[in-house]
């Protein structure tokens, strides 16, 4: 997939193309290290984040069938049916989380500690110098998630983030700010979701073709 096509698409976006390219870059950094993606937002960014983590972990645009050695290790842990059936069933994944579904994490942060921070305890406890942060907030200042930031630049993380046009307190925090060009919330997030879209196809083209 080329970037072009999807500025030719969404011509709206083509001031964030350098963006959504070093974004795609260090996707592939941390995934290509032993690296995962971790994803944190509120109310619709929320949703994108699971969106995300669906496109990522299995096929999205390609099927992803295990290769040959891996299917082996199935017949090798039990020669049956079940398991080759299973050994075919199953797809590559691309690793990646989206802090928004620990429901449980989430209320006893939340009741206990502090909820501004809920995010930024997720994330210093996934995080890994491998892995990157991607921060979705459409004012680019929302606390729990510019906490979440500053939590995996403690760790050693690079983060990518994705708002809109105004100046946030993301962009102080962010290795990469997708910036796309709206003001309202609605209108932000209906660019947010091509961009999210590319970033998944690309992953998932280099990786597995």
């Amino acid at each position: 997939m080329q970037l072009s096509d999807l500025i030719t698409r969404y011509p709206k976006l083509s001031p964030c193309a350098d963006a959504i390219d070093r974004a795609a870059e260090l996707w592939h950094t941390s995934l290509a290290s032993g690296g995962k993606i971790l994803l944190c937002g509120n109310g619709g960014s929320a949703a994108d984040c699971d969106h995300i983590v669906g496109e990522l972990m299995k096929g999205f645009l390609s099927r992803r069938p295990l290769p040959e050695n891996e299917k082996a290790r199935f017949a090798a842990v039990e020669a049956s049916a079940r398991s080759e059936r299973l050994a075919n069933e199953l797809q590559r994944a691309l690793p990646a989380i989206s802090l928004c579904a620990h429901s449980a994490v989430f209320t006893a942060f939340d009741n206990d500690v502090d909820p501004e921070a809920v995010f930024a305890q997720l994330m210093y406890g996934y995080g890994t110098a491998h892995d990157t942060a991607f921060c979705l907030s459409t004012s680019g200042n929302s606390k729990n998630v510019v906490n979440a930031a500053l939590a995996a630049k403690a760790r050693g993380m690079t983060v990518v983030s994705m708002t809109g046009e105004k100046p946030a307190a993301l962009d102080a925090l962010s290795d990469v700010v997708i910036k796309v060009p709206e003001t309202e919330t609605y209108k932000i997030q209906e660019l947010h979701l091509p961009v999210y879209h590319y970033l998944c196809a690309v992953t998932e083209e280099r990786f597995f073709g």
